[in-house]
């Protein structure tokens, strides 16, 4: 009976509390039928003034705190863009150890934008957010989007190349990719961080047309287009003042004239200020006294500009509480755009699917430069000994590099790949070269004797029937790394010389780098064979030897130019000031000259050209035509020709559209990218390519207005392979 008692007791007492939830009214900002922007205010107005301003920067190095009395949830971001980054322990730089933080290592932004396939990036962002949203991330730190303008550049393997066209056209599906998965990709760094080399504190004076044509438009473009959710600022200055917290390139640019509503979030350690945060855009704040990469103050997060110095500087009436509420109302938006949204997936990691889209970002990616005496493919049972000769044939290139360091769950190497096709009785491989251990603050020496690697790897060439050599950079300090620049163009570790030696005892030797930016070529008249491969990530084994087997039909285009010598570059021609600057100030003497366009303006030819690629096939282009002659500045331009597959082998070419004005009232550059499209054929076939491109497009930056200007004047389209391969033209009249 006393059960029964106690039993009707503990149903009663449910009852009551059911009840009494049932008419208590749930507060707006958990009710989901609210708008999210009242939920917003009322999550604010809960809120003291010292939880606001806790949300506004980190607790580790991370993540940020959220409002734990509410519920809000932390912020756990992790870097990208190539991959999921492995976990760190909580106040430091040290591998946290963890057996379950492996991911599926992409190929590096280079290798995406090479591919010209704007649906390949979609794809690739969706798997990316899909393993981030898995590993419980609701920032993803990428896409980067900085642009090419020197060869030497330390991050350029993490960027799209030197055209702004072309980076804006990949960013956007990438962005939408990732955040499909409700994480945030975080767009960075904005803006003008175009080199390594004093990255921390040089002032870069450039023009207004210049940012606005070719530095401004990817960014602008994952803003309006994408709906970017988060947005990194760049270490360097401009006018004077850090990028992180700039009062025109945020307050006024980004914010106000594009309308970007998401989240501004310092790259490590590039806030300098209380006063300039607080006032100047800038809504996260993310670690303070660190490099980013090394070394930083300990557990000093309380301290950090918008912690208890912005807090003090509110008490005391010198800042007013109306910043703080503005940097909570879009870290809240944020929050409620991924972790207090129900209804986001739950994601996926190191799924097959994952694998092949890994392998054929890498294949679209991978650049045939020369092809002579149809070198490659190498057919399987062509020959019976095959040399691989390269350290980065066996090197694993996900490491290093700095912060898009990744620890894959496997990496197939180029040899591995290699065996994997051609059978371990018929490939031997020798080093040649060797470096030391990836490692940022350092160039550590190689362990091994450099004239022992190159004389084994001659006997070895001597005695095989084709060579294959793979080599290039390798992500180690002044290579391509976070934090610094190369020296120089040259490839590193004696390999010119040892590309020279085994082209003396075997002159069926072909050579493929593995870099994110361009080398000099010293051999290159030499060798018959030719690619320009990338850091492809965990499956670089398998998609290289589809390719160099025929597997696979090259398809990559280059998304940047190779100069014939480094002076031929825009940002070196022009001396010191130029680049890399006086330590203080750099100028951009280039303007809008960058890559191709300086290239093609100035008539120096470089080595190979922006857009370039050739096929185990050949494609026929027909001559270009309009649907009329002449158009107005709100019209729609539409342009088509046939491409026709003439070879034996199916293949894909990305055709591209440039534009050219005739009589410009302002300096022009000879030709621009306005359009390109990746078009599939069978071995035969012929296909209409149909694009479309805005008149509007067809404009330059006024500096004396401030305004976009499509002159009256006549326009030269043209179709083409390459910025340096046109197929045909046709004018037309821009009437307004």
């Amino acid at each position: 009976m006393q059960r029964y008692k106690l039993l009707i007791s503990v149903i009663f007492s449910v009852g009551l509390l059911l009840n009494l939830y049932s008419q208590t009214e749930v507060p707006v900002y958990l009710d989901e039928g609210k708008p999210i922007k009242d939920r917003i205010e009322d999550a604010l107005s809960r809120m003291t003034l010292e939880e606001k301003v806790a949300m506004c920067h980190a607790q580790s190095k991370f993540s940020t705190p959220g409002c734990p009395r509410l519920g809000i949830p932390e912020i756990w971001m992790s870097d990208g863009p190539h991959g999921v980054r492995m976990e760190f322990d909580w106040d430091d730089w040290l591998h946290a150890g963890w057996t379950n933080d492996s991911c599926t290592a992409y190929p590096a932004l280079t290798c995406l934008a090479a591919t010209f396939n704007p649906d390949l990036a979609y794809r690739y962002g969706y798997s990316l957010g899909e393993e981030a949203r898995f590993r419980k991330k609701d920032i993803i730190l990428g896409p980067g989007v900085n642009i090419y303008r020197t060869p030497l550049s330390g991050r350029n393997f993490e960027y799209m190349g030197e055209d702004p066209y072309l980076t804006s056209a990949m960013v956007v599906p990438y962005i939408q990719g990732v955040q499909k998965n409700g994480v945030a990709a975080c767009m960075k760094h904005f803006v003008l961080n175009n080199q390594e080399k004093w990255r921390d504190t040089i002032n870069v004076v450039v023009s207004d047309r210049a940012l606005n044509e070719i530095y401004f438009p990817a960014f602008k473009a994952g803003v309006q287009k994408g709906n970017v959710w988060a947005v990194m600022g760049a270490y360097n200055k401009y006018k004077n003042q850090y990028c992180s917290h700039n009062e025109i390139l945020i307050n006024k640019i980004l914010k106000t004239d594009w309308g970007f509503d998401g989240v501004m979030v310092t790259d490590w350690g590039s806030a300098h200020n209380t006063d300039e945060a607080a006032r100047y855009g800038l809504d996260l704040e993310m670690g303070s006294w660190t490099n980013g990469l090394t070394w930083g103050v300990s557990s000093a997060y309380d301290n950090y500009y918008l912690a208890t110095p912005f807090l003090d500087k509110i008490r005391s009436g010198e800042l007013p509480e109306s910043l703080v509420d503005e940097k909570v109302r879009r870290i809240l938006l944020l929050n409620f755009r991924t972790n207090m949204d129900r209804s986001r997936t739950y994601g996926r990691k190191l799924t097959t699917e994952h694998k092949s889209l890994a392998i054929r970002v890498a294949e679209e990616g991978i650049v045939l430069l020369k092809n002579e005496n149809n070198f490659f493919p190498i057919l399987e049972g062509k020959y019976k000994k095959i040399a691989v000769i390269g350290e980065n044939a066996i090197k694993k290139l996900t490491q290093g590099g700095g912060s898009s360091e990744l620890k894959p769950k496997e990496e197939v190497s180029p040899l591995q790949g290699i065996i994997n096709r051609y059978g371990t009785e018929n490939v031997v491989y020798s080093m040649g070269y060797a470096s030391g251990a990836p490692d940022y603050n350092n160039v550590l020496p190689s362990p091994f004797d450099a004239d022992s690697l190159l004389h084994a790897a001659v006997e070895v060439a001597r005695s095989a029937d084709v060579v294959i050599f793979i080599g290039g950079l390798n992500k180690n300090k002044h290579q391509d790394c976070e934090g610094d620049d190369r020296l120089n163009m040259d490839l590193p570790f004696g390999q010119d010389k040892l590309i020279g030696e085994l082209l003396k005892v075997n002159k069926n030797t072909g050579v493929i780098i593995v870099s994110g930016n361009a080398v000099s070529m010293p051999w290159l008249d030499k060798v018959d064979g030719v690619m320009q491969s990338w850091y492809l990530g965990s499956e670089a084994g398998t998609a290289t030897a589809n390719i160099i087997s025929g597997n696979t039909n090259p398809s990559g285009k280059l998304p940047f130019s190779i100069p014939k010598k480094l002076e031929d570059n825009s940002a070196h021609y022009l001396g010191e000031k130029s680049y890399p600057g006086d330590g203080t100030n750099q100028y951009y003497l280039d303007d809008i000259l960058v890559g191709y366009r300086w290239h093609d303006t100035k008539k120096i030819a470089p080595l190979f050209p922006f857009g370039y690629g050739l096929s185990y096939t050949t494609f026929e282009y027909g001559k270009i035509s309009t649907d009329k002659k002449k158009y107005s500045e709100y019209e729609s331009v539409r342009v088509s020709f046939t491409l026709t597959n003439k070879g034996k082998v199916d293949g894909a070419e990305s055709v591209q559209l440039y534009m050219s004005q005739k009589s410009p009232s302002a300096m022009r550059p000879a030709k621009e990218l306005k359009g390109f499209d990746k078009v599939f054929l069978k071995a035969g076939e012929t296909k209409v390519v149909n694009m479309t491109v805005e008149v509007k497009d067809f404009a330059f930056y006024d500096e004396k207005t401030g305004s976009w200007v499509v002159e009256n004047d006549d326009f030269i389209l043209h179709n083409a392979a390459s910025s340096g391969d046109v197929k045909s033209s046709i004018t037309i009249k821009i009437l307004n």
